[in-house]
């Protein structure tokens, strides 16, 4: 057999927390594009990305946070970048609409988590509006890439494998992206 796990494409705003991602993926063993690009131009570069790269797995991350003088936690206009991020995976998922075909996980600190699962995104930061960690999202991109395509990702393990657990991130059931093919090539 050979193996082919699923590969990542992963747009930042922040470029020194992209770099840190890449090489984290690096360690992991996850083929991954990063493209530096601020929270606000993410909407309008997704689609062109997502054509080039065709990857298994879209990171939408940078900075968020709730606004001083917000009234309601709910509303995403009450957010530093949550629109933006809403956006951004309302057209990956016009693109590439079967949650199962595109796995998306977008958000940051203090993101409006609900409003992004909403979007069509099938993980998202952050549940009860606290600072997530940049590795959040490599370790979910990781275990989806390495769950096989037949079963759904264990949502509690995942979870509990980030760093910041069930307060930064959620999610819903997902199948995974790696794939077994067979014969293995001589070499």
């Amino acid at each position: 057999f050979f193996e082919l796990p699923g590969t990542v494409l992963h747009l930042d705003g922040d470029p020194d927390y992209l770099d840190f991602c890449l090489s984290a993926y690096k360690q992991l063993g996850v083929t991954a594009a990063g493209v530096e690009a601020p929270e606000e131009e993410q909407p309008q570069l997704v689609i062109n990305l997502i054509r080039k790269h065709a990857p298994d797995i879209l990171i939408l991350t940078g900075h968020d946070a709730l606004l001083k003088d917000a009234e309601s936690i709910t509303d995403p206009k009450n957010y530093r970048h949550t629109p933006f991020f809403l956006e951004a995976v309302k057209k990956a998922r016009g693109l590439l609409p079967c949650r199962d075909d595109l796995i998306i996980f977008a958000g940051a600190c203090q993101s409006n988590f609900e409003a992004i699962i909403a979007a069509g995104a099938n993980y998202a930061s952050a549940p009860n509006r606290v600072l997530i960690h940049c590795l959040d999202p490599v370790f979910i991109a990781q275990e989806v890439a390495f769950t096989p395509v037949a079963q759904f990702v264990d949502l509690r393990e995942l979870i509990g494998g980030t760093i910041t657990g069930q307060e930064g991130i959620g999610g819903i059931e997902t199948r995974g992206k790696f794939r077994l093919g067979f014969p293995r090539a001589k070499r």
